[in-house]
């Protein structure tokens, strides 16, 4: 069993991990359209985002201080949650905050620690090619860390291409007066994914250990045509149209994968 490291006051590290998600499909006719925007109002509404954000700060064992929600029009939205290591005696909390209490003004503000979420649309102009990025970070201070949070959000999207940036931020003193600029042990973000869900990826790293800096992205190794069709069945499509939509989605799949303008 590990020993649990001793320190002399407050953990000063900051940990930071932010998680990109994109969903890419294809909206070719203007029903496609409406039907892939009513699609992302529902998946990816402000209330839906916020519970998942709340649940996000339970698993790190944080406590909701503050919540600031807003849906766009046509489609995207934003959240931010103000979050505390610890519960917070009432008569110390700030009576701008909400506890996650909605009210008819919501006032949000951002500390240390917080949780945020904003949404992307994108459309290609020419492929008919719908991208839709999800952008969700977690900044934690002290001894809490947002890395077992990683399968839960995973999970609570569908994921074609992932980008996870973890970082560690400043340092503590052990009790002899030892700075740490690291306090548990990490090699890759990829060790806080379970091993069914890398299967389905391809998956590479860029570490910085020394920066105690970690980037992993993932690639959805083998996607299926009717999962980014709106309405209409594959077998409509005539076999020559069904290629090109397909190559034309891995296309923009890499380019987004790779960070490059390849094709």
């Amino acid at each position: 069993m590990e020993n649990k490291l001793k320190l002399y006051g407050f953990n000063n590290l900051t940990k930071s991990l932010s998680f990109n998600i994109y969903d890419v499909c294809y909206a070719k006719s203007e029903r496609e359209q409406r039907d892939y925007i009513t699609y992302i109002d529902e998946q990816y509404n402000s209330e839906r985002l916020t519970h998942i954000l709340c649940r996000v700060t339970e698993m790190i064992g944080a406590h909701v201080l503050n919540i600031s929600k807003q849906d766009y029009d046509p489609q995207g939205a934003s959240v931010t949650i103000l979050i505390a290591e610890q519960e917070f005696p009432k008569d110390q909390i700030d009576r701008s905050c909400n506890l996650g209490q909605y009210a008819d003004t919501v006032i949000g503000h951002l500390d240390k620690s917080h949780v945020t979420v904003h949404t992307y649309p994108e459309f290609h102009p020419g492929t008919a090619i719908a991208t839709f990025r999800v952008d969700i970070d977690v900044a934690t201070c002290g001894e809490i860390s947002p890395l077992n949070t990683l399968n839960y959000l995973i999970g609570s999207f569908d994921s074609d291409i992932i980008t996870a940036d973890y970082r560690v931020r400043g340092f503590t003193r052990d009790v002899d007066g030892k700075k740490l600029f690291m306090d548990h042990p990490m090699a890759s973000i990829q060790n806080y994914i379970d091993d069914e869900t890398l299967e389905k990826y391809d998956a590479v790293d860029i570490n910085v250990y020394q920066a105690n800096l970690f980037h992993t992205k993932m690639l959805i190794k083998e996607p299926e045509l009717q999962n980014y069709l709106f309405n209409r069945d594959v077998l409509e499509i005539p076999p020559k149209k069904r290629l090109k939509i397909s190559n034309n989605l891995r296309k923009e799949m890499i380019e987004i994968f790779s960070g490059a303008n390849i094709f």
